[in-house]
């Protein structure tokens, strides 16, 4: 068993943001390994535009090893099979055991799956992005089958878009199960309807799937819709190893933390973005990125004894979606906008957010 003073599980956007601050020189004292099931962490902002031929795979990605190696923090490769919140002990699929004085978590989430009875479809989520991806590349390689895509957020949304755009076309259908983009303008539903229109996506609304069976998606209006692929932009789901963690869970089984991102009656325990349940913060990259810092300073502070600060979440959020074309869509405190210019400014923030968290390899 390896003890440590900092178990960092997962590389979403936080510990991203933890390990650039702390490979920028604000690195606590102690001993700290970072868990990572690869040895990259995909940025999902740009996913629609790799679907959609704009960037290759390796501009999506963060090399984990050189990052690592400039914060001084330890790679192991492995996936966690178990977490015990009482005993800080961790246990990966290869059978090894970590221990932590403290332990962050931020391993994300899974998709959200519609019940399912005897699937003969081909079924993909968006979560893991590693295993969509395979996915993917998968159903490339073996050429273009009817499509239908589940969810009504910013990420259906872009995939609809991003798919709809490729040079040769196949049939799409996107599958919502209340409105189009119901927290945003209605001025921006109308324009991604028109674009969708355009597209030739066939857009169903407030059709919630109520089961999955054989080749069919049973809607909650009756209708059956055949398809031989899905996927499935449905929101996050809490992975099923906190069910067993010891850790207070809220009903949905996100881990409950307070303001300074610690779970509920374990101080020892912190937990952000898709893991982590807190009023007030959605489940999406914007929040996540926002709560690296004042998780860099609560770590360090941790391990220092010293004072924690509180995180608030925003009131607002920037929501840009990419258009599939270039372009993008931008949604702000109930205004819209849209165009070329709008994908510009997208594509330099994705940038700016990859190269914050690049790193070159150090010399030998």
């Amino acid at each position: 068993m390896k003890s440590c003073d900092l178990v960092l599980l997962g590389a979403g956007h936080a510990h991203l943001g933890v390990l650039r601050l702390w490979a920028a020189g604000q690195r606590p004292p102690g001993r700290i390994v970072l868990v990572s099931p690869q040895p990259f962490a995909w940025y999902s902002g740009m996913l629609p535009g790799l679907l959609a031929w704009r960037y290759q795979p390796d501009e999506c990605r963060i090399a984990l090893e050189p990052l690592c190696q400039a914060a001084e923090v330890e790679l192991i490769e492995g996936t966690v099979e178990h977490f015990d919140a009482r005993q800080s002990l961790v246990r990966l699929g290869n059978g090894q055991l970590l221990k932590g004085r403290y332990v962050s978590l931020n391993l994300g989430g899974q998709t959200r799956v519609p019940p399912q009875r005897d699937v003969s479809l081909d079924l993909l989520g968006v979560k893991p992005f590693s295993q969509f991806l395979a996915g993917w590349q998968r159903w490339q390689q073996e050429g273009l089958k009817p499509l239908a895509i589940v969810g009504g957020g910013p990420a259906a949304i872009e995939l609809a878009l991003a798919l709809s755009n490729q040079p040769i076309g196949q049939e799409l259908a996107l599958i919502c199960q209340g409105e189009l983009l119901e927290q945003h303008p209605a001025a921006l539903r109308q324009k991604v309807r028109r674009l969708l229109a355009q597209q030739a996506v066939e857009l169903r609304e407030h059709c919630r799937v109520d089961l999955i069976e054989h080749n069919t998606l049973r809607l909650s209006n009756g209708r059956n819709l055949a398809f031989e692929r899905v996927i499935l932009a449905t929101g996050s789901a809490p992975l099923d190893c906190w069910q067993t963690s010891g850790l207070p869970l809220d009903k949905h089984g996100f881990i409950r933390i307070n303001p300074q991102l610690q779970a509920l009656n374990h101080k020892h325990v912190f937990a952000v973005g898709d893991s982590a349940s807190l009023p007030g913060a959605a489940h999406n990259g914007v929040y996540a990125v926002r709560m690296g810092p004042v998780l860099a300073a609560n770590l360090a502070a941790s391990l220092q004894d010293k004072p924690l600060q509180r995180y608030k979440p925003q009131a607002q959020t920037l929501a840009l979606l990419a258009d599939g074309s270039g372009g993008a869509l931008l949604s702000w405190h109930g205004l819209s906008a849209s165009g070329r210019w709008v994908g510009w400014w997208k594509h330099w923030l994705d940038q700016r957010f990859m190269q914050r968290h690049r790193w070159l390899p150090l010399e030998a």
